[in-house]
């Protein structure tokens, strides 16, 4: 039986926005279809900013992956720090794709620095951009200001891969050789 994966719910969410918002090409095969597109991640936290370059630079984008004291461009299989001179307004006004994680109310992104046409995903829970002012003066920026939503769908997504992996498996076990739960007839 072929078992699914599961992914962080947050980041997964991100890209099923994406997906919605046609950032992804579909006229390139799987892997290649965020190609020749530019991304920043603002705030690089285990939970979402990470693993979301990751899964975008996967895709083919080149990721900008920012914090407060770093910067660097993931893409495909490699993490390595920007060009020298590289700041975070020079790296934003390129950028197709713009997401905000920055937990707090103080941090604001300058609007001015969005690319017109850009998408600006938040998925802090503060606002990390003036939403007035950057869709009144950034023609054609589509953005979408909290991802909870998706977020909880992703988790129910994943909940019923995990009940199709052990679907049939009547009981689970630690198995210390294998280092994973297996069922209980092949840890015996």
């Amino acid at each position: 039986q072929m078992r699914k994966c599961v992914l962080p719910c947050t980041p997964l969410a991100v890209v099923k926005i994406l997906e919605h918002l046609g950032a992804y090409d579909e006229q390139h095969p799987a892997g290649d279809r965020m190609s020749g597109k530019q991304v920043t991640v603002v705030n690089r936290s285990e939970v979402v900013g990470r693993p979301l370059a990751a899964m975008l630079a996967n895709d083919g984008a080149t990721v900008y992956s920012m914090d407060i004291d770093s910067t660097y461009a993931f893409r495909r299989g490699k993490v390595e720090p920007v060009e020298a001179g590289a700041t975070t307004e020079s790296l934003v006004r390129k950028s197709d794709v713009v997401v905000l994680g920055v937990p707090s109310d103080k941090y604001k992104m300058d609007p001015a620095w969005i690319k017109e046409g850009a998408i600006v995903i938040n998925v802090a829970f503060h606002k990390n951009i003036d939403e007035t002012e950057l869709l009144t003066t950034r023609p054609g920026v589509r953005f979408v200001g909290a991802v909870g939503k998706v977020t909880v769908a992703m988790l129910e997504r994943n909940l019923l891969r995990l009940h199709g992996n052990f679907k049939g498996c009547e009981r689970l076990m630690w198995d210390s050789a294998l280092g994973t739960v297996a069922p209980a007839s092949m840890a015996d």
